[in-house]
């Protein structure tokens, strides 16, 4: 089966930390140029550090600032990536946010901001990478929604819609690409042990250890390989699809 991207560029929003940090650091083994996105200077040394050690691994990759859900951030994103990097081959649509409040505690300002990162963010990337992937006749597009997508969870509206709306742009989006040589597919994953995490007190963690069937929170290494291989050539027939690693969570 080959996984490699040898001389492709992965542009991969949200690396700093988390998934998006495992999934930099999969793809630049396997070989590609990785385009690390950070959204402020907040996050600025967390990306140079994944980008420190993808050069341990002898690979090439760089560190990009810009807020996902900005039209125009979104643009000079692109256009610096591909001056730096080489034309974007894959785009791994990863930033988000997470924060929890029931629907009638919670705020317009707190909903427009997660589906503004989530959704609008998708769909900027997405819209901005496609013209150089058209011209080229090839290139991969690969979301991150949830499995809580497909469940819903209490307090987390606005997150489960946002990921409700990743997985129906990425089915549109894979018809409108047809049999242009460029796929978009999902990946949805389940409780995985990242920052995002780190503010669930223990007791509520357990509970969501003990409901999935696995008994086990994922590790970021659980989870990347499927990005991996929908960015690569073994992945070429993978249209619309979600991967689900999630521990038996959810039955797709």
């Amino acid at each position: 089966m080959n996984v490699s991207l040898d001389g492709q560029t992965a542009l991969i929003t949200g690396a700093s930390s988390g998934i998006g940090r495992g999934v930099a650091l999969a793809m630049a083994a396997a070989g590609a140029n990785v385009a690390v996105n950070y959204p402020t200077a907040e996050q600025q040394a967390q990306a140079q550090a994944v980008c420190d050690e993808i050069g341990t691994l002898g690979g090439r990759s760089a560190a990009f600032e810009a807020d996902v859900s900005d039209e125009a951030a979104v643009g000079r994103l692109v256009d610096e990536v591909t001056a730096e990097l080489g034309a974007i081959d894959i785009l791994v649509n990863n930033a988000g946010i997470a924060n929890a409040a029931p629907v009638h505690k919670m705020s317009v300002d707190q909903w427009d901001q997660l589906i503004a990162i989530h959704l609008r963010g998708v769909f900027l990337a997405t819209r901005s990478v496609l013209p150089g992937m058209y011209e080229r006749g090839r290139g991969r597009i690969i979301s991150t929604a949830s499995q809580l997508a497909y469940k819903g969870a209490a307090g987390f509206a606005h997150y489960t819609a946002a990921k409700g709306g990743i997985i129906g742009f990425t089915r549109s989006l894979a018809l409108e690409l047809a049999d242009s040589g460029i796929t978009a597919n999902c990946v949805a994953p389940g409780a995985t042990d990242t920052p995002m995490l780190a503010d669930v007190p223990p007791d509520i963690l357990e509970q969501v250890r003990q409901a999935i069937p696995v008994k086990r929170i994922a590790a970021v290494s659980d989870i990347v390989p499927s990005y991996v291989f929908l960015a690569s050539d073994a992945g070429r027939h993978y249209q619309g699809q979600c991967l689900s690693p999630n521990g038996g969570d959810v039955f797709l």
